[in-house]
């Protein structure tokens, strides 16, 4: 295995951890869901910035649906994996892709960091439907807010770790 192969595991391995962890400890119950806000978000988009988009998928869906498993929500694990992974992929495509275009690291994972917005509020309505009906419809302004605050906090700690991108 090359350094660099090596390497991308371990990084992907830590991102996996604090997805978890961010996703796993601090939770702000959502009324009438049974779900809640988290900071695992965050790291989701922040994987795919820095580990790229397949890097940065399997750590933030892994991450995320382990959480998920540690903290009862079992059911939701199989989804959380395709649907954090998905949009960490978004994520780390969209900041490469932009790479030619726009300078500026940060307006880069800014704006790749707002698919999240879209992915993440439409694939759980689309499996809560199949589950719930047309009951999931309750959960969609939670999952922006979710969503919304990954973004938020993403941006506020993407200045701490753009070393760690460059190394």
């Amino acid at each position: 295995m090359t350094q660099t192969k090596t390497l991308n595991l371990v990084r992907a391995a830590m991102f996996a951890a604090l997805t978890c962890i961010a996703t796993y400890v601090i939770k702000i119950p959502t009324p009438g869901t049974g779900g809640y806000i988290h900071f695992g978000d965050a790291f989701v988009l922040l994987s795919g910035i820095v580990l790229g988009p397949l890097y940065g998928a399997a750590a933030a869906g892994i991450g995320s649906a382990l959480s998920d498993i540690v903290g009862g929500y079992v059911f939701y694990a199989p989804v959380t994996l395709l649907i954090k992974g998905l949009a960490a992929f978004a994520v780390g495509f969209l900041y490469r892709s932009l790479a030619g275009r726009i300078k500026s690291d940060r307006a880069r994972s800014f704006l790749g960091s707002l698919t999240i917005l879209f992915i993440v509020p439409l694939g759980y309505f689309v499996y809560e439907m199949i589950i719930y009906g047309p009951a999931a419809a309750a959960s969609i302004p939670a999952n922006i807010i979710q969503a919304a605050s990954g973004v938020i906090i993403a941006f506020i700690l993407y200045p701490l770790i753009k070393n760690f991108i460059n190394r």
